[in-house]
Formats: C-alpha cells, structure tokens, sequence
C-alpha cells in the first residue's frame, strides 16, 4: 500500500502534516506524537524579527470551534534557526516552514535566511496585515498576492506554497494570482474572520475584537473552497479547514488535496494525526486502494 505523495518534487511518506500555529515548532507535541510518523511538521509562523503577538485574551470557545487572534508571537527568526531546525532535523519527516511578514522587505529577509538551512518547504502566510496597504492582508488582493508571490520565489532556493485566506469574494481568483506570481503548490484554507461578545461582560471575548475561527465549523466551507481551487490551477493543493478525523482528511483528498494539515484537533486530542494516518490505511484497506493517489481528485 502506497501512502506517499509529492508535492513540488518533494515526496512525503504519507500526506499529512500539521497547521502551522497548532503545533509551536514540534517541541511541544513531541512526547505524544512520534514525528517519525507525520508526512510533514509545519512549523509556527517566523518573522524576521520577534513578534509579541496581539493582547490577551487571545482564544475563545466558539459552537464546533475555536477563535484566535494570538497575533503570530514567534521568536524570530535567528532563534527559530539555531533552535527548531536542529530540533527537527533529529526525526525522519519533512520540515515546512511557515514565513510571516508585515511587508514584502519582512518576507524577503526569512525566505533569504532559510535558503540554506535543511528545511524543504516554505509555506508563506499571506493572511498577514499589509503595513502599507492600511492593514489589508496580501491574500485579499490579487495583484498584491501575486506580487509577494514573485517576490518570494525570486530568493527563495526551496519550493513555494502560498497559504490562502478565505476572506475573499472569490478564491479561485487568488489561487489564479499565486500561480501566475510562481508558486509551487498552494495551501487553504486560513481561519475565518470572526467575532464572539461575552454578554455577561458586554465585551468583546478576545481583546483583538475579531478572531479566525477554525474548527469544524469551517470544513464545508474549507471543502468546497479546496475543490474549486483544485480545479482551477494545475499546483497541488494542501488541505486544511476543521479536518478531525480520517474521513474528514479522506474528504479534503477526494475534493482535490493532495495532501491535508490538522490544526485546532490537535488541541483536543494531540494523537489527531496518527489517528488519521491510521484511519487512512484502514479506509485503503477495506476499499481496496492500493496508491493514495487514486484517492486524489477523484470527485468531479
């Protein structure tokens, strides 16, 4: 039975891995998780400086979800060097590496730093607030996605994934401009913009006022974005969105996903991903499959 895929060249034992900011760099989750196992570990969102991340409260408990505005806190990318690679680099699964940035300088300057560190892939949050554009996220405009997409694929020496918000009118539009920008393979879908009040403070539940909320809440609204970005550019896709268990993955990889990323379960149960893994073979088994691949797509 095959469980390997490959994304932009690079193969991977079986294709899952984790949300970036679900799982710090590894660490945390190491004594319940053999990393071994996992097809991939993306890491926390890095920037080229230390980020504070945004005032608490930070999360809140929504119906079948959760929100965050945690603001992207990392160490930088000096410590995440000299500290989470050489973690990593310990087990036998692929390293991507999640950039953040408040400008295309911000993004530039990690991409360039990584370019000789053992990391296979770079996967660019382009959910960050624009400092120059007022605030808009790089995801919310296509000329500015595609825009950050070239100027991230002209310095980076690892494959590009581009991770999409779903805080647009039309994703097929974005994934259009991060192809054209060059990106290797795409990644979707970011947390939803949201927002709870606590009636009881009548205040807002996060002191950011609004959140992404995730969980899932969001799977069918992530499914249906994955199949109509699969079917709208010719680069894979990495499927995330409230996926809990082996069907939910199973579902993203039918959609068109040619790999999928737990995030929020992982806060519930830190044993997700090797559920998933295993339900996933169980599923092939009983089904007859004998290559993932034949899964991939395969709903039309």
């Amino acid at each position: 039975m095959n469980l390997s895929v490959t994304i932009a060249g690079v193969e991977f034992k079986n294709p899952v891995t984790v949300s970036s900011g679900t799982f710090g760099s590894g660490a945390e989750y190491g004594e319940f998780v053999d990393l071994n196992q996992l097809g991939a570990v993306t890491t926390k969102g890095v920037a080229n400086v230390p980020w504070q991340g945004n005032p608490t409260p930070r999360i809140a408990e929504t119906y079948g979800g959760m929100m965050n505005a945690v603001g992207l806190q990392n160490p930088g990318i000096d410590v995440f060097c000299n500290r989470d690679i050489p973690f990593l680099q310990q087990y036998d699964t692929n390293i991507i590496v999640n950039v953040c940035g408040r400008s295309e300088k911000d993004y530039v300057e990690v991409v360039e730093r990584l370019a000789d560190e053992a990391v296979d892939l770079l996967e660019i949050n382009v959910s960050c607030p624009n400092v120059k554009e007022g605030g808009i996220a790089f995801g919310q405009n296509p000329n500015a996605l595609e825009q950050i997409t070239k100027a991230v694929k002209a310095k980076a020496k690892q494959p590009v994934i581009m991770k999409l918000s779903p805080n647009v009118t039309d994703i097929t539009e974005m994934a259009k401009a991060a192809e054209a920008g060059g990106a290797d393979a795409l990644s979707l879908i970011n947390t939803l913009t949201g927002m709870k009040i606590d009636i009881y403070r009548r205040d807002f539940a996060i002191a950011n006022k609004t959140g992404g909320l995730s969980g899932p809440a969001i799977k069918p609204i992530a499914v249906r974005m994955v199949y109509q970005v699969a079917n709208a550019v010719k680069l894979p896709v990495i499927g995330m969105g409230g996926i809990m268990n082996a069907e939910d993955a199973i579902e993203f990889m039918m959609a068109g996903a040619s790999m999928v990323s737990v995030g929020t379960a992982n806060f519930h149960n830190p044993y997700t991903t090797i559920e998933i893994i295993e339900g996933i073979k169980e599923f092939m088994e009983k089904q007859g499959i004998d290559d993932i691949r034949e899964m991939i797509g395969c709903v039309k």
